[in-house]
């Protein structure tokens, strides 16, 4: 597996993008020093049975910052997995595009705290998110 640096490279250029960012089409538009921002186009087929933007889409937007933020951070051997996630959702929203900006508030030797501000188009913030990130040497 390539280093976590040249995936973000790539999916910042437009060469490559991870599985979960073709599957729900995430935009990355800034990874670098600790910050990340991700954009997604959501409609109709993010619904969930009450016409909404379903919890999950946004849940998946901001740990893809958040994961893209602290990837920037790690050296050469290094990995990160997520252990906790919240999301608070503060409005309803039922199209339009949504932006995940992230913030590495705290990175430890062996474990990160990241936030995460998702808003609408005209900056309406529409959810909150918090994770903890374990981070490990990789298998050479």
């Amino acid at each position: 597996m390539p280093p976590i640096s040249s995936l973000l490279r790539d999916w910042l250029s437009g060469a490559a993008r991870p599985p979960i960012a073709e599957f729900f089409d995430l935009k990355l538009l800034h990874a670098e020093g600790g910050t990340a921002t991700i954009e997604v186009h959501v409609s109709r087929r993010h619904h969930n049975p009450t016409g909404t933007v379903h919890g999950g889409v946004f849940a998946d937007l901001a740990d893809a910052a958040m994961g893209s933020a602290l990837a920037g951070l790690l050296a050469d051997g290094e990995a990160f997995t997520t252990t906790d996630l919240a999301v608070h959702f503060l409005v309803p929203v039922r199209e339009g595009t949504l932006r995940a900006r992230a913030t590495v508030v705290r990175r430890g030797r062996s474990a990160a705290y990241i936030e995460c501000d998702v808003q609408t188009a005209d900056v309406t913030l529409v959810a909150k998110a918090q994770s903890t990130c374990l981070m490990a040497r990789t298998a050479a």
